[in-house]
């Protein structure tokens, strides 16, 4: 029986990289599956931002549905911008950089880590959740041309690159989802 699930996003870069980590499986995006819905995220963690997503649209479309909400998480300040990694600086991820640069003038600590939650939500109301993180230093400049986000300010300490720098296939090789995605499918 072929697995087919919904990818709950309207991101296409996370949906390209879910699709490269899940291979073997069918993944459907929002708009394939006859989603066209915003989901709210009104959670305090990436756990809750996920179920919340990954439940909205297996009721909306009645197939086994994938979330996940995923962010930066910076040492020196104090886990920002953490869950509102998104919408950080009210702009787009340009915008976001910028202020995170900003933010850490003169900070010699720039540990951080991305954090990633998945969840994945069958019609029968089974749950199936996971958890992943990837470990590295925020740069003082961005670097590379890959990748989306925060990617070109993530010195990666497993590729000691930025993730910007990095092949797709390294990236997910090491990152907070390919953590978490290899997490949920053992736990499948």
């Amino acid at each position: 029986m072929e697995k087919i699930i919904v990818a709950a996003t309207g991101n296409a870069h996370k949906l390209k990289e879910i699709k490269a980590i899940l291979k073997g499986w069918k993944i459907l995006s929002e708009a394939e599956a006859g989603f066209c819905g915003e989901v709210e995220e009104t959670g305090a963690t990436f756990a809750e931002n996920a179920l919340i997503k990954a439940q909205a649209v297996c009721t909306a479309t009645g197939l086994p549905a994938l979330a996940d909400d995923s962010g930066l998480c910076v040492d020196a300040l104090g886990g920002a911008p953490g869950v509102y990694s998104a919408r950080y600086s009210g702009g787009g991820s340009a915008e976001n950089r910028k202020l995170l640069l900003k933010n850490l003038e003169d900070v010699s600590n720039r540990a951080a880590h991305f954090s990633c939650a998945v969840a994945l939500v069958f019609p029968s109301g089974e749950t199936v959740t996971a958890e992943g993180n990837t470990y590295g230093e925020i740069l003082t400049e961005e670097r590379g041309e890959n990748g989306f986000g925060y990617d070109s300010l993530f010195f990666s300490t497993v590729l000691q690159k930025s993730f910007a720098e990095s092949s797709e296939e390294e990236k997910n090789g090491v990152s907070h989802r390919g953590a978490a995605l290899a997490a949920l499918v053992k736990k499948l």
